[in-house]
């Protein structure tokens, strides 16, 4: 008897199984060989609607199928989100849709936000500040079938904490990630990647401050974050920062790679008001 031979998938069919597969490990190294090219998105914090029109902006087709997403991306280009994907926005569950959606055909790739990390807290029922925002996407998460929570849980916990790519010339990662913690898997990695570099104090409205890494950074990976909402994309040495605060009525922004260029859509309204205004880039770029 003779066997048959199997009908070889095509390129980008095999190029998506592999991304999966690999984005599945949790090991920020484990896709450090995919050149891309990429389109890295911002902090989306629930805010479907301006998520697809900055993925049309982009070239992405994509289709509702019920509350499904069929997406078809242009000349092999896979989307990649810095985090944050829930919290304050209006539609927390479609973002997560079609993120994990996307994370499942092979046609994006997502780190942790430190939100994402305190969805994860909260529905397991840990220890956790539940805040506005997050009470926001819970009461969304709650009208759909626990089948979607549970596969939610499950998509969030196994997030890496950044990603590095292209040979180490991009790493992705909420925050930042300074050069002596990208690829590692450690905790110090992971609380740096989500949270940033902390003073340990906190500023008169309450919200933690940082010291500015990037001022100081002279790595050779260039690093796209976001976590720190601006009122533009800010480029400061080999890093940029993409978080333009969309659900605080700012814009939702987007890194193409390697091309360096990026692309905003503004926000259709203010969904959640910012604690305080939005800092001026300059203030930022530290000595």
């Amino acid at each position: 008897m003779t066997r048959r031979k199997k009908k070889a998938r095509p390129a980008g069919e095999r190029k998506a199984a592999l991304l999966h597969r690999l984005a599945e490990t949790r090991n920020p190294v484990a896709l450090r060989k995919a050149r891309g090219p990429f389109d890295v998105v911002g902090d989306v914090h629930g805010c479907l609607d301006e998520l697809l029109a900055l993925m049309q902006a982009m070239g992405y087709r994509v289709e509702r199928e019920g509350k499904e997403f069929a997406v078809t991306q242009p000349h092999g280009r896979t989307l990649a989100f810095v985090g944050d994907l829930v919290d304050r926005g209006p539609a927390a569950p479609g973002v997560l849709r079609l993120v994990m959606g996307m994370s499942r055909a092979g046609t994006a790739l997502c780190i942790a936000g430190n939100r994402d990390a305190e969805l994860v807290r909260v529905l397991r029922g840990g220890a956790a500040q539940v805040t506005r925002g997050m009470a926001r996407t819970l009461d969304q998460l709650a009208a759909e079938p626990e089948s979607f929570r549970a596969a939610v849980l499950d998509f969030l916990h196994e997030l890496p904490s950044h990603l590095v790519l292209d040979e180490g010339r991009l790493v992705i990662a909420h925050a930042g990630l300074k050069e002596a913690l990208q690829g590692r898997s450690s905790a110090p990695a992971r609380a740096f990647a989500l949270h940033g570099d902390l003073t340990g104090k906190k500023d008169a409205t309450g919200l933690p401050v940082r010291r500015i890494w990037a001022a100081e950074y002279r790595g050779k990976a260039l690093v796209v974050h976001g976590h720190t909402p601006l009122s533009a994309p800010m480029w400061l040495n080999n890093t940029i920062n993409i978080d333009t605060g969309c659900a605080y009525g700012g814009h939702l922004t987007a890194l193409r790679y390697p091309e360096r260029v990026t692309l905003s859509i503004p926000a259709k309204r203010i969904y959640y008001p910012p604690r305080r205004p939005f800092p001026p880039n300059h203030t930022l770029k530290g000595r």
